[in-house]
């Protein structure tokens, strides 16, 4: 109901199980609203109080596939009573580098058995959940033992558990958004608000799925990255040929990698080439003349009213 938003949500017997925070509005349902539960904010409410800040949830650092298939877990060298998960991924910038390996099979969470669907008992009602219920109870910091398979030997380790940083961030904390402007090409990185102002509402649907897909599977793979993107182009004599140009990655400056927008631009302001070459995703090749384009830009800044080519997180 509208105005309940931020109000307490209580149960048959007058508990309260949560706080009020959204409903569904479709043609095809009513009466279906959301709450955040009391474990959430629980969580929330510690993490604050011991941090002066929200560090937010931990992560394990490793994306894991069921064992449900026994040829799977014959190929695994797993017992006849062992389950587990396989964990398929490791997140680098993570500390699970530091004790699992792709193809280990995690056993156990904290002492608690994983099942070969991911799960673990819940509430002690016959109730299962998945173990990645155990993780969100941690804090950042804290670490937990887990025990897996390697290659037929069941190995334990001590796994200090962290918050990993998404490659498409889902908040950008209310600061300014980050941009860089040359010869009228204006550089951005990718965020849900950003996607959000772009497609709308309805952006995991309108979104380009290149960015789509970045946002759902891509990881960090060194400190730092983003997704940069050529998020328009701002018309010039310069720029002519480039304008149809929208929310492409970046995928390189001059025949080197991209891996966020501060580089970017310092490779840029830089160059010494004649040259400056930028390499875009679908093979797309945007070339300016090194000169020229830095000319051109202050020119471009002042017919838009732009005062700076650059955000102020890159000016420092």
């Amino acid at each position: 109901n509208s105005g309940n938003s931020g109000g307490p949500a209580f149960n048959l017997a007058g508990q309260c199980v949560g706080v009020a925070f959204q409903s569904l509005k479709h043609e095809d349902a009513e009466n279906i609203g959301y709450v955040i539960p009391t474990p959430v904010i629980d969580h929330f409410i510690k993490d604050y109080d011991a941090n002066g800040t929200y560090t937010g949830f931990p992560t394990l650092g490793a994306a894991w596939q069921k064992l449900e298939n026994p040829n799977m877990r014959k190929y695994l060298s797993m017992g006849a009573a062992q389950k587990g998960v396989l964990v398929s991924r490791l997140e680098q910038t993570s500390a699970a580098p530091r004790c699992l390996q792709r193809m280990d099979v995690l056993l156990s969470f904290d002492g608690v058995d994983i099942a070969n669907d991911g799960t673990v008992p819940f509430r002690g009602t016959g109730e299962r959940i998945s173990f990645l219920y155990l993780v969100s109870q941690k804090f950042t910091g804290e670490t937990a033992r887990i025990s897996y398979l390697r290659k037929g030997k069941v190995e334990s380790c001590h796994l200090p558990l962290m918050a990993v940083p998404r490659l498409v961030p889902v908040h950008i904390e209310g600061v300014p958004p980050t941009y860089f402007i040359v010869a009228g090409l204006v550089f951005t990185t990718v965020c849900v608000p950003y996607l959000k102002s772009e497609y709308g509402k309805d952006y995991d649907y309108d979104a380009p799925v290149k960015l789509l897909d970045r946002m759902l599977h891509a990881q960090v793979t060194v400190e730092g990255e983003n997704v940069v993107v050529v998020s328009q182009v701002l018309a010039a004599d310069i720029n002519i040929g480039y304008e149809e140009i929208v929310n492409t990655i970046v995928k390189g400056f001059n025949g080197q990698a991209v891996s966020n927008l501060r580089e970017l631009s310092r490779l840029v302001e830089r160059c010494e080439e004649e040259y400056l070459r930028f390499e875009l995703d679908h093979d797309i090749l945007v070339v300016l003349k090194t000169k020229e384009a830095h000319g051109a830009t202050k020119d471009i800044l002042h017919t838009h009213c732009i005062p700076s080519a650059k955000s102020v997180d890159l000016l420092e």
